[in-house]
């Protein structure tokens, strides 16, 4: 007799195999299950958790299920901007074009949200900017490692707060191909489809709300396309510099720092005939603070976070009297790890209410450091502030008008 099912699972989750692969998900127990934020699928969507971590489960058809998950490891082998793939179930005994066919199977991304979940906040007016550059940012991200998507849709991406902006994470790569490299004619396919369907979802939104068509965001989805451009533009501009202004170099690659990017290398050709050359630089992922921070420190956070935190190692750093040698930058980042980070997150530990990211929280209090003493004139420490920040309802970070900046 043919075998029921049969499971790829990646090493690590061993306690995955304790579930009933062969029934669907719909008719788990409920004890099985736990409830978490999800937009809107096509599919069957549940979650599951274990002492090792929590995963998502999506029941699709067999063919889509396996070009998720290989676009998924893929984009994983990138370091790309999406959900990590842990399994896939393939149910022998069912049609492999049922909807029950097979079963995807990532790890869950911690303090996550839906698009629906932003946009029905009170302070959405405010994010609105923030979620445009954000998703304007996933799409250069992948374009960059050469993933086209083809159903780009804000019901396909997580969301969750990142310092000062907000980190956008791709769940559904059913659709998805993954190239060398993109032509203009795929890129402006994947702009295309994204508008349409923020389109639609907008309009859902409306009349979800009971607000009429034309009260609909519809033009989300072309802002959207137009900060894409913009940022496209500026990350693959090639620049001309006199060989008297050889810090422009140096500016170009601290402009796409800023932005996150880390630079994988630099192709400079001499112009015939002038004292000039042109520079183009070839950008790898977008983690270049994150992965600073952890080589430094080991502590794992968001691209902004990570920007905001690192500020605060330079902070302490220089309070501490640190050697400029990189043995004695990297002690003194340790230090600050045990004697500083570690502590404040174990306060903040008190306070935090369920499904709160405690990093996010710690830039929030970064920020409160920084007003008040702004306002003193002085340094106020961080038991001042963190009690301060306390008092004060444990305020937010700010909300900028613009994380792409272009």
């Amino acid at each position: 007799m043919e075998d029921p099912y049969q499971i790829m699972l990646r090493p690590g989750h061993p306690e995955l195999l304790e579930l009933d692969w062969e029934t669907s998900i719909v008719n788990w127990a409920p004890d099985r299950l736990i409830d978490l934020p999800r937009g809107i699928s096509r599919h069957e969507v549940r979650f599951v958790s274990f002492g090792a971590g929590t995963y998502a489960i999506k029941e699709l058809p067999l063919r889509p299920a396996r070009r998720d998950y290989d676009a998924l490891r893929r984009l994983e082998e990138l370091e790309g901007p999406s959900v990590r793939p842990v399994g896939l179930v393939i149910r022998r005994r069912e049609d492999p074009e049922s909807e029950r066919g097979a079963a995807l199977i990532t790890a869950y991304a911690d303090y996550s949200f839906s698009y629906r979940e932003l946009l029905s906040g009170e302070s959405f007016g405010s994010r609105r900017a923030q979620l445009l550059d954000a998703f304007a940012m996933l799409l250069v991200q992948l374009h960059l490692l050469g993933a086209y998507w083809g159903d780009c849709s804000l019901s396909n991406v997580l969301y969750r707060y990142d310092a000062g902006a907000l980190e956008t994470i791709m769940v559904d790569a059913e659709t998805a191909s993954l190239y060398p490299s993109l032509s203009p004619g795929q890129r402006e396919q994947d702009l295309q489809i994204m508008i349409e369907n923020v389109g639609g979802e907008m309009f859902d939104i409306a009349a979800s709300q009971g607000l009429p068509s034309d009260g609909a965001d519809v033009g989300m989805g072309e802002e959207i396309a137009t900060r894409y451009r913009s940022l496209w533009a500026e990350v693959q501009a090639e620049i001309d510099v006199p060989s008297d202004s050889q810090y422009l170099i140096q500016d170009r690659i601290k402009r796409l720092n800023d932005l996150g990017f880390e630079v994988k290398e630099m192709v400079v050709r001499p112009q015939a005939g002038t004292d000039h050359v042109s520079l183009k630089v070839q950008v790898a992922d977008r983690n270049f603070h994150a992965h600073r921070l952890k080589a430094l420190s080991g502590v794992e956070a968001g691209e902004q976070q990570a920007r905001q935190i690192l500020a605060d190692v330079r902070y302490h750093q220089a309070k501490n009297g640190a050697g400029p040698s990189p043995a004695a930058k990297a002690l003194a980042a340790m230090r600050w790890r045990v004697e500083v980070f570690e502590p404040i997150l174990r306060r903040l530990s008190k306070h935090l209410g369920p499904g709160e990211d405690p990093v996010q929280r710690y830039t929030d209090l970064l920020h409160h450091r920084y007003m008040l003493s702004v306002g003193a004139g002085r340094d106020v420490g961080n038991d001042a502030a963190l009690q301060n920040w306390l008092d004060s309802g444990m305020p937010g970070y700010p909300l900028p008008d613009s994380t792409v900046g272009l």
